[in-house]
């Protein structure tokens, strides 16, 4: 059985806000007297609406939803910010990041309310109701308001945070949500107006209601398909689609800090201690992970993370602690660190190789499992997929014959090519560079030719080796015939040159030459 939780934040533009404004709070005493009151109001077509108000303007009549000339009328001293939906949308997903802290699986719904996936998750932190006491703790020693409510379905625990909060036990959620109001199951306005009017004011009484009946009553389908959609997600009836912010890990290790880690050292021993937690389940598994995350929870309801990535599955501490030490050092802990999470993702059997007894028993010329290593440091310093290797592509055009994949524990297998290879430059152009060419005849090889402005004189040529242009890309523009050649000039640079183009082929005007690559 799933267990949700939803958090939803109340007044969450208002909260934002403040908390924005903490650090240039007013003096002492007027910190003491009665806050200004103040409303955040958002512009619509109709003028600025009052999105939330705080105490102060609440206590003189300044309602949500009301215009804010009612607003100024009630309350002749309200002042007034307007709502920043982007700032609000940016905090409120590093909040949802702070509270992987609880569980792996955390969403963002809409612009003030998380979803919470807590399956599996509650005995770490004794129980349900411990874990939402904590929760309530944390949030509240933060200044944000909020109600939650944690049931078996998404629905139940959402019609629970807006009605004040709970929780219902497991398959209890049809005989809880019967008495809430229909409020609670996330409906418009105008569809909950409707309703009232034909005296429905209760979740229950929808329980019996025949829904053909209900459908004749809407002017429109889609509010009768809206209410009973909203009915069957909060009784399980159907699934509600979650998209969580960070993958599911397949192994993780938590660590909750006695005391606020201050310092990069603390985080380095949190960290140790949690790869040896790791690194002992992974083994009793037989696996080993390819990425590794560390989550750092701070006191002040922030986070920050840093992973590394390998070659090949892995668990052994030394290795992965190794190529965590530099990525820690971007973790600063402000004003302190109180828990940590260390994931595992794309785990898989570990492969140790054997190493032979000498070198003439090797059977390759290098170890496949050292460049593995030396990759994994390579990427740990420098970035991930900062190491790269070519794979070969059947296509007999250069510049398509090849491309760059991040190296991934393994080398690409050679295509099987002809019993004569042909020869290829080192040193291959991205794009070919046009140059102009005097030839001895039309279609012979260039006798002297101008690359980046230099006059370059032909001493010895070899060739053509001719290539066609891809048959399935013929009707393209630009696919024409190459003929490539080896070319030395005068002081024994050597280059790679072709004419694109044949004369009187009939597909486009007279040939062009390119450089494509150097020989060394």
């Amino acid at each position: 059985m799933r267990r949700y939780l939803v958090i939803k934040l109340i007044d969450w533009p208002l909260t934002r806000w403040q908390r924005a404004q903490a650090p240039i709070l007013s003096s002492p005493d007027e910190q003491d007297s009665p806050p200004t009151p103040l409303a955040m109001v958002e512009k619509n077509q109709h003028g600025l609406r009052v999105v939330c108000a705080n105490a102060t303007a609440r206590s003189e009549g300044v309602a949500n939803g009301l215009p804010f000339t009612d607003a100024r009328a009630r309350c002749p001293a309200i002042g007034s910010v307007e709502v920043d939906r982007t700032a609000d949308a940016k905090v409120l997903k590093k909040l949802a990041h702070w509270m992987v802290v609880w569980t792996p699986l955390v969403m963002v719904d809409g612009i003030d309310a998380l979803i919470l996936d807590t399956t599996g998750c509650d005995h770490l932190h004794g129980g349900e109701e411990a874990m939402m006491q904590a929760m309530a703790k944390r949030l509240y020693a933060a200044d944000i308001p909020h109600s939650m409510g944690m049931a078996g379905t998404v629905g139940a625990a959402y019609s629970l945070a807006l009605t004040g909060g709970g929780h219902f036990f497991a398959g209890d959620e049809k005989a809880g949500l019967k008495d809430l109001p229909l409020e609670a199951l996330r409906i418009s306005g105008e569809t909950l107006t409707l309703l009232r009017r034909f005296g429905l004011t209760r979740i229950g009484q929808l329980y019996g209601l025949d829904r053909s009946a209900l459908k004749r009553r809407f002017p429109a389908k889609l509010g009768s398909d809206a209410v009973m959609l909203r009915l069957d997600q909060a009784l399980g009836n159907i699934r509600e689609p979650l998209n969580p912010l960070l993958p599911q890990p397949q192994y993780a290790a938590r660590l909750a800090c006695a005391e606020p880690l201050l310092s990069s050292d603390g985080v380095k021993v949190g960290l140790e201690k949690l790869i040896h937690q790791l690194a002992e389940h992974l083994g009793k598994m037989g696996q080993g992970a390819q990425r590794f995350t560390l989550h750092a929870f701070r006191t002040d309801g922030t986070s920050a993370l840093c992973s590394i990535a390998t070659a090949r599955p892995e668990r052994k501490v030394e290795r992965i602690n190794h190529l965590f030490q530099e990525r820690v050092e971007t973790i600063d802990p402000e004003f302190g660190i109180d828990a940590l999470l260390l994931t595992a993702h794309r785990a898989g059997a570990m492969t140790e190789a054997v190493k032979p007894l000498s070198a003439d028993m090797a059977g390759d010329d290098f170890d496949l499992q050292e460049v593995a290593q030396l990759a994994d440091k390579l990427n740990a310093r420098l970035g991930d997929g900062a190491v790269q290797v070519r794979r070969a592509v059947e296509s007999h055009v250069p510049e398509r014959a090849e491309v760059t994949i991040p190296f991934e524990g393994e080398l690409p297998r050679p295509l099987i090519r002809q019993p004569k290879a042909k020869v290829r430059p080192l040193t291959l152009f991205p794009r070919p560079e046009a140059i102009e060419v005097l030839a001895a005849v039309p279609d012979g090889p260039p006798m002297r030719f101008v690359w980046r402005k230099v006059s370059r004189r032909v001493k010895r040529t070899d060739g053509p080796e001719r290539i066609a242009p891809e048959w399935w890309k013929l009707t393209e523009k630009g696919a024409r015939a190459r003929d490539y050649y080896r070319v030395e000039d005068e002081s024994g640079r050597r280059y790679w040159v072709f004419r694109d183009g044949l004369y009187d082929d009939g597909r486009g005007g007279p040939p062009q030459w390119f450089i494509h690559g150097l020989f060394p």
